[in-house]
C-alpha cells in the first residue's frame, strides 16, 4: 500500500503532514512512503532527508495522486480558497484521505469527497480519550499558537514583558490577561510567565482554575453560573448572549488593566463568542496589545479583522490566521506524530481496517463508499439519517 504526502496547496502553508523521521514507521508497518518533490522544503526537510530514511520523491503532483492508496495532509483537500489548487480533481475513487477538513465549518467539502468515492477521516473529530492522545491534532497546533501569540504580543507591545531593576530605575513587568484555558490558553500562560510577565487568566469551566494557577497566574473568578458550561469531553460549550453579556460587564476592567490580552475561546463550526467589545477596546490604554486567536471563527474581539492589524486608539488588534503555520518545522513534527499514530491505528497486517467498534475510526469517518456517514455532519447537510451503517471491514486501497 503506497501512502503519498503531497505537498500543502492552502495558501502561505508551511507545514508538511509528515517529517521524514516517521518515514521508518510506515515502511516498518510494511507500507511504501511516497513524498511529493519540495513538499517538506518550507519546514526545513529536504527531499533528500525522506530518501535517505526510504521514501521515494515523486516529481509531479498528478503522479503522486494517481499513485497513492492513502494521502496524509494538513489542509485534507483543500477546495475553498481561489488560489489553491483543487485537488478534487486529481483524487479517484476508492482513495483514502487523513487530514483536517473542518467538517463542521465547511460540510459541503464534505458533501463533495464523498461525490467523488473517497474514503475520508477528519483528525478534529478524534474522540477526547486517553488512547487518543497521541492523535490529538488540534491539541499539538493549540500548543504552538498558544506560544506564537506570546511572542506576537510581545513584538507590538511598546513595553517589555518582565520587571527589571537597573541603574536607571526599576521597571515594572507587564500585564497579560489570558482568556480562555484550554490548550492554546495555557501555553499562552505559560509562555508569558517565562518571559516574566504578571499574567491573569479566565475560563467559564472552573476545573481549569488549579491548571492555571499550577503556571503561575492568577484565576479570574467572576459571579457567573457555569455549571453547564463544560461539555462531558471537557471542552467549553457555547452559552447564551445573556451570559456573555455578564461576563463582559465583569472583565472590563480586567481588560482596562491590561497590557496584552490574548484570547482563545473558538467553537468548531460556529461563529466565535464576542468577549472583548469595541467599548472595552476603547478602554483600554494606548500601547496595549490583543491577539485573537479564534480570528478565523470571526473573532473574540469585535473589531478584529481575520488576517489583518489594526489601530484603535492605539490598541493593536491582531486576528492572525493558521499561526502553526508560522512555525513548521515543529508544528510539522508534531502533527506528524499525531498522523502517524491514527495511521497505525487505522491498519492491520499492512492494510487499513475501517473497525466501527473503535471510537477513534468511528467519530472521525466522514465519507466512505459515495456516502457522508459522519451523523452530525449528514444533519448540517439536511441528510436523513444514514441507514446503511459502514460495516467493519479491510481493504487493500
Amino acid at each position: 500500500m503506497i501512502i503519498g504526502i503531497p505537498a500543502e496547496s492552502y495558501p502561505d502553508e508551511q507545514r508538511v503532514a509528515l517529517v521524514p523521521a516517521f518515514v521508518s514507521n510506515l515502511t516498518n508497518a510494511k507500507l511504501e512512503v511516497h513524498v511529493e518533490k519540495g513538499a517538506g522544503a518550507k519546514a526545513g526537510f529536504p527531499d533528500s532527508s525522506y530518501e535517505e530514511q526510504g521514501a521515494q520523491i515523486v516529481a509531479e503532483r498528478t503522479q503522486l495522486f494517481s499513485l497513492a492508496d492513502v494521502l496524509l495532509q494538513l489542509h485534507g483537500l483543500s477546495l475553498n480558497s481561489a488560489t489553491s489548487q483543487n485537488d478534487l480533481e486529481l483524487i479517484h475513487s476508492g482513495q483514502t484521505v487523513v487530514g483536517l477538513f473542518n467538517p463542521l465549518g465547511s460540510p459541503a467539502t464534505v458533501q463533495e469527497c464523498a461525490g467523488k468515492g473517497l474514503t475520508t477521516f477528519a483528525l478534529e473529530l478524534l474522540p477526547r480519550i486517553s488512547r487518543a492522545q497521541p492523535m490529538d491534532v488540534l491539541s499539538s497546533m493549540a500548543t504552538i499558537a498558544g506560544y506564537k501569540a506570546v511572542l506576537l504580543a510581545a513584538s507590538a507591545l511598546n513595553k517589555i514583558y518582565p520587571m527589571m531593576i537597573t541603574a536607571a530605575g526599576t521597571i515594572t513587568p507587564s500585564r497579560v490577561f489570558v482568556v480562555g484555558a484550554g490548550v492554546a490558553g495555557l501555553q499562552a500562560i505559560a509562555t508569558a510567565r517565562r518571559l516574566g510577565a504578571v499574567v491573569q487568566s479566565y475560563d467559564i469551566r472552573p476545573a481549569v482554575k488549579e491548571q492555571v494557577e499550577s503556571l503561575g497566574a492568577k484565576f479570574l473568578v467572576l459571579e457567573l453560573e457555569t455549571e453547564e458550561a463544560e461539555t462531558s469531553g471537557g471542552y467549553a460549550k457555547a452559552m447564551d448572549e445573556e451570559f456573555y453579556r455578564r461576563q463582559r460587564e465583569m472583565m472590563k476592567q480586567v481588560v482596562a488593566e491590561s497590557d496584552v490580552v490574548i484570547t482563545t475561546a473558538a467553537i468548531p463550526g460556529k461563529k466565535s463568542p464576542v468577549l472583548v467589545t469595541e467599548e472595552m477596546v476603547r478602554g483600554m490604554h494606548s500601547g496595549s496589545v490583543i491577539v485573537d486567536l479564534a480570528a478565523e471563527g470571526g473573532g473574540n474581539c469585535e473589531l478584529t479583522q481575520p488576517g489583518e492589524t489594526l489601530n484603535v486608539n492605539g490598541v493593536h488588534i491582531l486576528g492572525p490566521l493558521n499561526l502553526p503555520s508560522t512555525i513548521p518545522h515543529h508544528a510539522s513534527q508534531m502533527y506528524s506524530k499525531n498522523v502517524t499514530s491514527f495511521l497505525e491505528n487505522l491498519l492491520h497486517e499492512g492494510e487499513l481496517n475501517l473497525n466501527l467498534e473503535d471510537p477513534i475510526i468511528k467519530d472521525t469517518l466522514l465519507t466512505h463508499k459515495g456516502e457522508v456517514v459522519n451523523p452530525i455532519v449528514r444533519e448540517l447537510l439536511g441528510l436523513p439519517a444514514s441507514s446503511q451503517p459502514v460495516s467493519n471491514e479491510r481493504s487493500d486501497s
